[in-house]
């Protein structure tokens, strides 16, 4: 396949640009001008094309793009240009930023000049300054060739460094998941109900006045009201906020901040004593704390507005990173993370059903059904949990009817929430307190120490094998720190490699723990490695939780390659796929997708995957 490397200018200002803007608005916005464009075809020498847009497009056309692959350093942005704007589909993307993500971990910086200097291809030229605020026809001739020369280096970079990376072994796997992730964003395909929006934004806005209302403010006035913007400055001020409390005789929570050392209000919606006032005994000291934790937060406002937005311009680009996470999970992106849409809740969903599927389509929403807890049975060699997943008897129910000493068949609902949480929760070493919280607040059901001692208790004795792949990797964290060879987890799925600082997955990249270092403290050594801003704690367990996080995106990466055979993915969202077919083949869609996502990688042997799905003209019903 041919490669064609591209690298657009664009007309950008202070008030103007991707700074301050998504890649969507920047692209969809009527400022936009492509000021000019560097192509590269293979080895040949990169050129310059500027002029007015029929002369660009003349240009682009002439190139092979339905037979080549499109790569740039940032390809979401160059990608989408191309084709919203251009109206060209190239037959597959790339990206040297994404692909360096993957290699070299998401702890360092992937910039083109960063890349340049890591795998020495020469130095990225300096931004041209005066090209700020300028249209096309401000440059002069001689800045427009400084222009094009500043341009055709980036492109020369950008097809050194990835011919650099494939020659070092990147994972050919790994680049058809960049591209399946490209497109989501840049042919986009799902649509948004921007009257199902508005109507979200108003029940959002109408709850937060009715809210603040419970301070003095006015439920019948707009929330910019001189009213009702006194009533809030005393919710999201933490001091008038404290006074609020005090009146009330509650004494306001303390905590000491990480960042200053000093003691400051706890106040936020993580901290548990804060929290814990919305089941004080006193009505109004509940209804302040919700007003407080509704007022302030602003996200699902914002969110919506921005949505709305979209939905104004066009389909829905969605964004999805590539390689977001430590564990090469996808993740959110261009401020409208779509990994994190609120699910529980009165009027939770309402943003996930504004996502729809276009005239003659439907959604097919297939999710791996409990992949990390498999992977960690298998993993571990805790055959009995293993084969209870084989068999899809209810592992939940199972660890349920432990804890609370009945058949299975007794087990309540309730209980079983209890036995879900624990089984996802308490596989990585957790203690009881923390146990605790996970009960509260994914299960509802709150639990004395002692309970949760006894619970964790339970959980270790019945799964001694998980609990021995813990010290394992505790024992591989003390050789990996020493750079002494060592074994780790099955034989040829995990093989530690102190070379490159960390475990090569199933996929050809590495979970790395760069720098790793180890101190001696009261339980004996701990260990820590370097992160962007500083060094993160590490222990057997946690390496546990990243090793099966990162073998179950291994096989939701294989399992979306096999989809995409015959039907593209649109979104991916944790352990899910969102595939979005014609209305006259959903039935055979969804067999075939669920198919994919129930197959078991060759180097995965006796791993039972299963997969269960849902199909909606919505997203989330």
């Amino acid at each position: 396949m041919d490669i064609v490397t591209a690298d657009f200018e664009t007309f950008y200002s202070q008030e103007y640009s991707l700074s301050k803007m998504t890649t969507e608005e920047y692209i969809r916005d009527p400022r936009f001008q492509v000021i000019g464009v560097s192509t590269k075809v293979n080895d040949e020498p990169a050129v310059w094309v500027t002029g007015p847009k029929r002369d660009i497009l003349a240009h682009l056309n002439s190139l092979p793009f339905d037979t080549s692959m499109l790569l740039a350093q940032n390809t979401m942005f160059d990608g989408a240009i191309l084709t919203w704007l251009c109206g060209i589909k190239p037959r597959a993307l790339a990206d040297t930023m994404l692909m360096s993500r993957a290699i070299s971990g998401t702890e360092v910086g992937h910039s083109l000049a960063a890349l340049s200097e890591r795998y020495g291809k020469g130095k990225k030229g300096f931004e041209v300054l005066a090209a700020k605020g300028k249209r096309r026809q401000d440059f002069t001739p001689a800045e427009m060739r400084a222009y094009g020369q500043y341009c055709i280096n980036d492109s020369e970079l950008t097809y050194a460094i990835f011919k650099e990376m494939m020659a070092r072994g990147f994972p050919k796997k790994e680049l058809q998941l960049i591209d399946i992730t490209l497109r989501m964003f840049t042919d986009p395909i799902l649509e948004l109900d921007g009257a199902h929006l508005r109507e979200h934004l108003k029940v959002t806005q109408l709850a937060k006045r009715d809210l603040i209302a419970t301070i003095g403010g006015s439920p019948d006035e707009p929330l910019d009201s001189e009213a009702n913007k006194a009533a809030k400055s005393h919710l999201m001020s933490n001091p008038k906020f404290a006074l609020l409390l005090e009146d009330l005789g509650v004494t306001p929570p303390l905590k000491i901040s990480p960042t200053t050392g000093k003691e400051t209000y706890a106040f936020a919606k993580g901290d548990e004593e804060f929290k814990a006032l919305l089941d004080h005994e006193d009505v109004t000291v509940q209804a302040l704390v919700a007003a407080r934790m509704g007022v302030k937060s602003t996200l699902e406002e914002t969110r919506t507005q921005r949505f709305i937005g979209i939905a104004s311009r066009g389909a829905l680009p969605v964004p999805i990173r590539y390689y977001a996470a430590h564990t090469g999970r996808w993740g959110g992106s261009d401020k409208i993370n779509l990994q994190n849409l609120p699910s529980r809740g009165k009027n939770a969903k309402q943003i996930k059903k504004s996502i729809v599927a276009p005239t003659g389509y439907t959604l097919i929403d297939a999710d791996s059904a409990q992949i990390e807890a498999r992977v960690l049975a298998w993993l571990a060699g805790q055959d009995d949990v293993v084969t209870a997943f084989r068999n899809k008897e209810d592992v939940y129910i199972l660890m349920a009817s432990r804890i609370y000493n009945k058949a299975p068949a007794d087990v309540t609902y309730e209980e079983r929430a209890v036995g879900k949480t624990v089984v996802l929760g308490a596989g990585y070493g957790v203690g009881h307190q923390k146990l605790q919280l996970f009960l509260k607040m994914q299960a509802g059901v709150e639990v004395t120490t002692d309970e949760a001692q006894r619970i964790i208790d339970i959980y270790r004795s019945a799964n001694h094998k998980i609990k021995a792949l813990w010290r394992a990797a505790g024992d591989m964290l003390a050789y990996l720190q020493r750079g002494d060879a060592c074994n780790f987890g099955k034989k040829g799925v995990l093989e530690v490699d102190t070379d490159e600082q960390g475990i090569l997955l199933p996929s050809g990249l590495y979970l790395r723990y760069p720098d790793l270092r180890a101190e001696e403290g009261d339980m004996g050594y701990e260990y820590s490695y370097k992160v962007r801003n500083g060094w993160k704690y590490v222990y057997g367990g946690a390496v546990v939780e990243n090793v099966c996080q990162a073998i179950a995106r291994c096989i939701i990466g294989e399992q979306m390659i096999l989809i995409n055979k015959r039907y593209r993915p649109v979104l991916t969202v944790h352990d899910s796929v969102v595939c979005c077919v014609p209305d006259e083949v959903v039935d055979e869609a969804r067999v075939y997708i669920e198919e994919c996502m129930s197959v078991t990688p060759g180097w995965a042997a006796g791993l039972p995957v299963a997969c269960e799905s849902d199909v909606g003209k919505r997203y989330g019903e």
